[in-house]
């Protein structure tokens, strides 16, 4: 490097800055916590870890290398050890400011990183300036846990923004309820009742699951799982399972779902399973004072009238029977338009002699 002429250092010690003037300085000198730069003053300036990021992990030696020129702002001319100290987030923090200004003004979507997770919400950094997005603007849902968003990227809206009073607010919950809006008005647009649609359960309760179609949830009702019979609905699902659904019935924003299939309909085939005179098998169901109720198979059930259990006098099914017990009985009765079939566990059983002698007579 040529040696300066006496005008240049002359020039050079008349020359001046204040503080928050906003100068171009070349690195000649990097520690891990530490930056020295040339700023074409007097003086060197010094920038310091803490004025360069919030994160206090950083090691300047990382991202900071000898002959970088930087854009620095000055926060004190002399440090008190004839030093210039230098800030560079709060220059970097100033011009996110005028960014995210830009973007509350013209509506724009940001996207950042979740920095940090508060007890009231999420904070993210845009080019050094901090958006806090309460909880309550974090969803379209209730998140109980908002750690699972640390470290995610996320979109966003400014709806507030002052700087002076330090309120820059974020909005994520208004992006998701316009696309899940989109997303229902184009998939009401192309299902229609009769439909086999793919879903995944968003929530199962006693009464059914909530299977998410894609842009609307639907209710599977424990009444249409299945064509047999389902207790419980958790035994069933899990949230995450994947299903084809039937469409049942739409009404405005709410869809009825079916698993019960027309083609896997049990009855199709019971005229010729359980016709008058064949001996089957099934488990008791539930029972009641005057009869037992027997699943033949899923979706299809058969009375066992009291008095059909025994020759012996049978007081109430419970008496002789057991839920989840199997027994074999004769079909004496089958009526297909109302889907009722009639049992007899009598009719197997060898008649008392006395009965046989009165149906001799």
């Amino acid at each position: 490097m040529s040696e300066m002429s006496f005008e240049q250092m002359l020039e050079e010690s008349l020359k001046t800055i204040h503080n928050g003037q906003i100068v171009e300085g070349t690195v000649i000198a990097v520690k891990e916590d530490e930056a020295v730069l040339n700023i074409g003053y007097k003086a060197d300036g010094i920038l310091t870890r803490s004025e360069y990021t919030n994160d206090s992990n950083v090691d300047l030696c990382d991202v900071i290398k000898v002959g970088d020129t930087m854009e620095v702002k000055v926060l004190k001319v002399n440090d008190g050890d004839g030093q210039v100290q230098l800030t560079y987030k709060r220059l970097a923090a100033e011009k996110g400011n005028k960014r995210l200004e830009e973007a509350f003004e013209n509506h724009e979507v940001l996207t950042a990183t979740v920095a940090q997770v508060l007890n009231g919400g999420l904070s993210v950094v845009v080019d050094e300036a901090r958006v806090f997005i309460p909880a309550s603007l974090v969803s379209d849902t209730y998140e109980k846990n908002l750690e699972k968003f640390a470290g995610q990227e996320i979109e966003f809206v400014i709806t507030e923004f002052n700087p002076r009073r330090r309120r820059i607010i974020g909005d994520r919950k208004q992006l998701l309820v316009a696309k899940k809006a989109e997303m229902q008005k184009e998939l009401f647009e192309k299902i229609h009742v009769g439909d086999v649609v793919e879903g995944v359960v968003k929530n199962v309760t006693d009464f059914g699951a909530f299977i998410d179609l894609g842009g609307a949830d639907g209710l599977l009702h424990i009444s249409e799982m299945s064509w047999g019979r389902v207790e419980n609905p958790k035994k069933v699902f899990n949230v995450g399972d994947k299903v084809s659904v039937l469409i049942k019935e739409i009404n405005g924003t709410k869809i009825a779902l079916s698993l019960k299939f027309e083609d896997q309909n049990p009855w199709l085939t019971a005229a010729d399973k359980y016709a008058v005179g064949n001996v089957v098998t099934g488990k008791v169901a539930r029972m009641t004072d005057f009869g037992a109720f027997v699943e033949l198979e899923p979706g299809v059930d058969a009375l066992l009238h009291v008095s059909q259990i025994s020759h012996d006098h049978v007081d109430k099914p419970a008496d002789v029977l057991q839920i989840g017990q199997e027994i074999e009985a004769k079909v004496v009765d089958f009526n297909a338009d109302e889907k009722k079939i009639s049992l007899s566990m009598k009719a197997l059983e060898q008649a008392p002699a006395k009965e046989e002698a009165e149906d001799a007579e």
